[in-house]
C-alpha cells in the first residue's frame, strides 16, 4: 500500500467512514440548518421543557375546576354488631267494643306510659311503645364517602391563571431564543468548515507550487547549474508544504466532526459547498434598533417576565380577599344507625377570609414588589444590549468587509508578483530565495483571503442575529 492510499485511509477512518465506501452527497447550508432544526439534541431538550411549560396554565387552572374525591372502608371489628334497644313510639286509630275487649284494649294493657289517652289525641286513639333494636355498628363495616368541591370567587386563583399564561409565553420565547442560538451555532460551524476547506485547497496549490520548484531544483542541481543548498531549501519547502497540508485536512475534519455534532449524525463523511455571504440588512441604524427590540425573542422574554412579575404581585394582594366555594358530600354506611338510612347527602357553601396572617402577605407582598423591580431592570438591560449589540455588529462588519477587500488586493499583487519572480528565476535573473519568498507572500495572502472572508461573513451573521431576523427555518 503506498503512502498516500495509508493517509487517505486514516483520513476516513478519523471521520467515520470505511475505506471504499461511496462518498455522501455534499450538505448545503440550508440543508444542515434544517436538520439541526429537527435533530439537534440540545433544541429537542429545550422543546421538552417548553412542553413541561406548557402544563403550567392547567395547574393554575386546577385551584378554579371542580375537585372530586372519592373514599371508601372497610373494617372488621373484634366484637359482634352492636344492637341498641329503643322505644318506638306509634298510635292506635278507630277503638271498638268495651275497654278491656279485643276491640278496645285497656289503656293499661296498650300504654304502659300513661295507661290512658294522651292530651290532643282524639278520645278514640292511643299511643303505643314497643322496643326496637337500631343497629349502631356492624362487626363487618363498609363506609364510602364522595366530596365535590367547586371554587366560585377565588380572586388569588384568576391571578395565578393569568400569570400562567404569560409563563408559557415566557417559555415560548426562551425557547426561541435558543432554537436562533443553536441555528446560529450551526451556521457558524458550518461557515469555519467552508473556510478550512478554502485552507485545504490554498495548502493544496502550494504544495503543488513547491513540488514543481523541487522538481525544477532538481534538474538544474542535475545539471549542475545550480547547487545543492538549493536543491535543499526546495526539498525543505515541499516537506512544510506537505505538513501544512496535512494540518489544514486534519482542521477541516474537525470541523465536520464539530457540525455533525450540532446535526446528530453518525459520521462526518460528508462534504460542506462553500456558501454565499449572507444577505446584509441595508436599513439605518436606527431602524436596525428599533427592529432588535421589536423581533428580538430575548428582548421579549424580558418583556414577558415583567408581566409574570406584575401578575404574581397581584396574586399576592389578592389574598386579602375572601374566597367562596361550594362543596357536596355523599356518605353511605351499612349501618343505618338512629336514621335508618344507609346513606346521606349535604350540599352548600363556604367562606373563607383570612383576616390575619402574621403579616406573611405584607412580606410576600414587599418580596413580589422586589421581583417586579428585579424584572424591570432586567428588561431595560437586555432592551440596552440588544441596542449595543446592533452597534458592535455594524462596525464589526463595516471592519470585516475593507480588511476582505484589502486582503484581496495582496492576494492579486502576491499572485503577480510570484508570475514575474517565477520568470525572472526561469531566466536566471532571480535567486531560489526570491522565489521562496514569494510563495510565502503567495500563501500568506490566500490564507488571509480565506480568514478575512469567514470574517466578514461572520460579521454578517452576527448583525442578522443582533437585530433578529436570523431565524432559519
Amino acid at each position: 500500500m503506498t503512502a498516500h492510499a495509508i493517509t487517505t485511509a486514516l483520513l476516513l477512518a478519523q471521520v467515520g467512514q470505511a475505506p471504499g465506501t461511496p462518498p455522501l452527497p455534499p450538505l448545503l447550508l440550508e440543508e444542515a440548518l434544517r436538520e439541526a432544526g429537527s435533530r439537534n439534541l440540545d433544541l429537542k431538550a429545550t422543546r421538552a421543557r417548553l412542553e413541561q411549560s406548557k402544563e403550567l396554565h392547567w395547574e393554575a387552572w386546577s385551584a378554579y375546576l371542580p375537585k372530586v374525591t372519592a373514599s371508601g372502608t372497610f373494617t372488621h371489628n373484634n366484637f359482634q354488631d352492636i344492637l341498641l334497644s329503643v322505644p318506638a313510639f306509634f298510635t292506635v286509630r278507630g277503638r271498638s267494643g268495651a275497654p278491656g275487649t279485643a276491640g278496645n284494649p285497656a289503656p293499661s294493657d296498650t300504654n304502659p306510659i300513661t295507661g290512658g289517652a294522651l292530651p290532643g289525641l282524639p278520645s278514640n286513639d292511643f299511643l303505643f311503645t314497643q322496643n326496637e333494636n337500631v343497629l349502631i355498628q356492624k362487626q363487618n363495616q363498609l363506609n364510602a364517602e364522595v366530596d365535590a368541591t367547586q371554587a366560585l370567587v377565588a380572586p388569588q386563583a384568576w391571578f395565578a391563571i393569568a400569570a400562567a399564561r404569560s409563563g408559557e409565553r415566557l417559555a415560548e420565547d426562551t425557547t426561541e431564543n435558543t432554537r436562533r442560538d443553536i441555528l446560529f451555532s450551526v451556521a457558524q460551524a458550518y461557515y469555519s468548515a467552508a473556510g478550512l476547506k478554502q485552507v485545504v485547497a490554498v495548502q493544496q496549490r502550494q504544495l503543488a507550487i513547491a513540488r514543481d520548484h523541487e522538481r525544477d531544483a532538481k534538474v538544474r542541481y542535475d545539471a549542475g547549474t545550480t547547487p545543492k543548498v538549493t536543491l535543499l531549501r526546495a526539498q525543505i519547502d515541499r516537506a512544510r508544504a506537505e505538513q501544512d497540508l496535512k494540518r489544514a485536512q486534519n482542521s477541516y475534519l474537525s470541523s465536520k466532526v464539530a457540525l455533525a455534532t450540532l446535526l446528530d449524525r453518525k459520521e462526518a463523511g460528508f462534504e460542506v459547498v462553500v456558501p454565499p455571504s449572507p444577505p446584509v440588512p441595508s436599513s439605518e441604524p436606527e431602524t436596525l434598533e428599533q427592529g432588535a427590540l421589536r423581533d428580538r425573542p430575548d428582548v421579549q422574554a424580558a418583556a414577558e417576565e415583567v408581566t409574570v412579575a406584575e401578575r404574581n404581585r397581584a396574586g399576592t394582594a389578592a389574598r386579602y380577599l375572601p374566597t367562596l366555594g361550594a362543596f357536596g358530600r355523599y356518605q353511605y354506611s351499612n349501618a343505618a344507625g338512629f336514621t335508618g338510612e344507609n346513606s346521606t347527602w349535604a350540599v352548600g357553601l363556604a367562606l373563607n377570609w383570612n383576616i390575619l396572617d402574621g403579616l406573611l402577605r405584607e412580606s410576600d407582598l414587599r418580596q413580589s414588589g422586589a421581583k417586579v423591580r428585579e424584572a424591570e431592570a432586567a428588561r431595560a438591560s437586555t432592551q440596552s444590549k440588544a441596542v449595543a449589540d446592533v452597534r458592535q455588529a455594524q462596525l464589526d462588519l463595516d471592519s470585516a468587509v475593507a480588511n476582505r477587500a484589502k486582503a484581496r488586493e495582496e492576494l492579486r499583487l502576491a499572485e503577480e508578483n510570484q508570475r514575474l519572480v517565477n520568470v525572472n528565476y526561469k531566466a536566471g535573473a532571480a535567486t531560489y530565495i526570491e522565489v521562496a519568498d514569494a510563495n510565502a507572500t503567495l500563501l500568506t495572502a490566500g490564507l488571509t483571503v480565506v480568514s478575512e472572508s469567514l470574517n466578514s461573513d461572520l460579521a454578517a451573521l452576527r448583525l442578522l442575529r443582533a437585530v433578529g431576523v436570523f431565524n432559519p427555518r
